[in-house]
């Protein structure tokens, strides 16, 4: 008789094997590819220290006391942990942030700006990681000959046209090969390290973190400096975080321990051990410990690995921006869903079309990857350090961790991650400014959309009728029914929607069944379908509705009706009319600052997506009614 008890564990393991390949895949492209540049620039670049032995033992140490304290301990034994229903990321942090009433209203609102600061730093990453990490790998056919040399920028530019062209069709169809070809990557570059570590086996020692130490007593100002180089090592942290809901903590945790963390170090080393023997040869390092017959195979699967990498970041900026929208911090966008089975996988083309022009315009305006790395790590940094101090609120409120244990945990982590950023703003003057220009465009664009929708609502909701007066009103007057089902979609779950007392008011008729529809985003990820609906009876043949959604799901309101049932209430598709009002919106004078802000809030409003097509209405089954609101 067979064992089914250990064939079922057998299936288990086995599926978390491939999860683990497929988290390699997508999870660690960024981080990964790392080793193109990070080592290089710690000594070639222009905040480089000398390459004396001393300095490279004491690099190595740095870098990997930062892979095993950072994303080791940090990331994958903490921050994996402080999941919002499974779900990872600084807006997911932020949202369970928010869940939690006991921290107070100044400190709620603290938290908030917090988790968006975090946000918006994540669209400088995004920007940046495609450029530096194709032109890293292009810049490699520089080593075999110098031909290539003026055709290098536009070589990346056209990979990087075609990354972006084929984002409409999704990542479903070559994700299968991602955790391979990344696999691939792995061992390759595991292997160089150990070929050139068998040349100098003495550069193991940099595992003592006294050379860490001693590259700050031997360099003063600019030891602290060439910090905000070593953080490009350690870039990616917050996408595996972000990515925890794709694959769950095990197979992320597997990969990396099992994989990459190995990998990653011996080929610093491996680079490490060559520097020490060619101390003038930083430039292109990653290359020099490749064999020559190889150099070219090594350009083509460092590219195909960049691309990955690219891919990765890009898709986690839709990702982010989807959760924007259901948090209330964007306009509705055009979301494409391009896997019918996996409900993460989104394609925004607004966002597409925003990063492929900032891509492009970083590669033509920095020409090689030397001169990205300064703009590089201040986005990283400030979303590492903010997102740290999220997750130590979490653990005092919501673990109730001892203060014993906590203090000395998070002063010691946030006192190393603002060296890094300190560091990194240093380098601001030299590029570091683009991403905090994109961060500061990105934070007021969210802040603006939140707090004028805000405002909106309110203002909405003093002008909105009582349900009790409407109902004694339509009982007095009596006026006509017509057959069929009217939904009136509002914002407010309460009083009457304007957009019912302005049909009311000129067509003079009601629906024999009139739904006050609401659509609520929760601060979850997923909302229960036993949780997905509220609704109530109110009399005269009205119903309020209330729809509930996480932040990862995409409103549906048709499948939503289809799945309510009521024996007063017949949701026949051919039977039911959406109303919808447009809203335009009327920006009165005021102070320069506030009427900037809410003429932002109206261009933003006016070109938000179509709310039907959001919502999945038929477009044949709804009429929009105009509204004009001064703000």
């Amino acid at each position: 008789m067979a064992d089914t008890g250990k064939t079922g564990t057998d299936s288990v393991k086995r599926n978390v094997y491939l999860l683990a390949l497929s988290a390699i895949g997508i999870v660690y492209g960024d981080i990964g590819t790392s080793p193109l540049y990070a080592f290089r620039e710690c000594f070639a670049g222009t905040h480089g220290v000398p390459a004396s032995p001393d300095n490279i033992l004491g690099i190595l140490s740095l870098i990997f006391w930062s892979l095993i304290l950072i994303i080791s301990v940090k990331y994958l034994m903490f921050l994996l942990n402080a999941d919002n229903k499974g779900e990872g990321g600084i807006l997911a942090l932020m949202a369970l942030v928010q869940r939690e009433k006991n921290y107070g209203k100044n400190w709620t609102i603290v938290l908030t700006i917090i988790g968006i600061i975090g946000a918006a730093l994540l669209y400088g990453d995004g920007i940046i990681t495609p450029s530096i990490s194709v032109l890293s790998a292009v810049e490699g056919l520089n080593v075999a000959t110098d031909r290539f040399q003026p055709y290098i920028i536009y070589i990346s530019l056209a990979i990087l046209t075609g990354l972006f062209l084929v984002q409409r069709k999704g990542t479903s169809k070559i994700g299968s090969i991602f955790g391979p070809v990344l696999l691939v990557w792995f061992a390759v570059i595991g292997l160089l390290g150990i070929a050139a570590i068998l040349r100098r086996p003495g550069i193991i020692g940099a595992i003592n973190p006294v050379h860490a130490v001693n590259i700050f007593l031997d360099n003063h100002y600019q030891g602290f400096v060439v910090l905000g180089t070593v953080v490009l090592a350690i870039t990616g942290g917050e996408v595996l975080y972000a990515d925890m809901g794709h694959f769950g903590k095990k197979p992320i945790r597997q990969g990396w321990f099992l994989v990459v963390l190995p990998c990653l170090l011996l080929n610093y080393f491996g680079q490490g051990a060559y520097l020490l023997d060619n101390p003038t040869m930083s430039e292109n390092l990653f290359y020099r410990i490749v064999p020559e017959l190889l150099l070219y195979p090594m350009v083509v699967l460092a590219t195909i690995a960049t691309i990955i990498a690219s891919q990765a970041v890009i898709s986690g900026a839709f990702s982010l921006t989807r959760q924007a929208i259901q948090l209330g911090f964007s306009p509705r966008l055009h979301i494409i869903h391009t896997s019918s089975l996996e409900i993460g996988q989104v394609y925004l083309p607004a966002v597409n079309v925003a990063l492929f022009l900032g891509t492009s315009a970083l590669i033509l305006g920095f020409k090689n990857s030397g001169n990205l790395a300064g703009a590089y790590g201040v986005a990283v940094s400030g979303t590492m350090l903010l997102t740290t101090i999220l997750a130590l609120f979490i653990a005092r409120k919501i673990w109730q961790v001892h203060l014993g244990i906590l203090v000395p945990v998070a002063t010691f982590f946030i006192l190393a991650n603002f060296a890094f950023f300190l560091s990194c703003i240093l380098k601001i003057k030299y590029g570091g400014w683009i991403p905090v220009l994109i961060a500061a465009v990105v934070y007021l664009l969210m802040m603006t959309w939140k707090h004028n929708r805000a405002v909106l609502r309110k203002r909405m909701e003093s002008q909105s009728l009582p349900v009790d007066i409407f109902i004694t009103d339509i009982q007095a007057s009596k006026p006509l029914r017509v057959s069929g089902t009217a939904v009136f979609l509002s914002g407010n779950s309460s009083g009457i929607p304007r957009t019912l007392l302005h049909n009311f008011k000129h067509n003079k008729i009601l629906h024999d069944t009139t739904v006050l529809m609401s659509v609520i985003n929760e601060d979850i990820p997923f909302v229960p379908n036993d949780k997905r609906s509220e609704m109530t009876e109110l009399g005269c043949g009205l119903y309020r509705i209330v729809l509930k959604y996480g932040f990862s799901e995409d409103p549906n309101i048709p499948e939503a009706l289809k799945n309510l049932s009521h024996h007063n209430i017949n949701f026949d598709p051919m039977k039911t009319t959406f109303f919808l009002g447009r809203e335009t919106l009327i920006v009165t004078p005021g102070a320069y600052l506030s009427s900037l802000q809410k003429r932002i809030f109206s261009f933003m409003s006016k070109n938000s997506f179509d709310a039907s097509k959001f919502y999945k209405i038929p477009p044949g089954r709804v009429i929009e009614l105009g509204l004009q609101i001064e703000i």
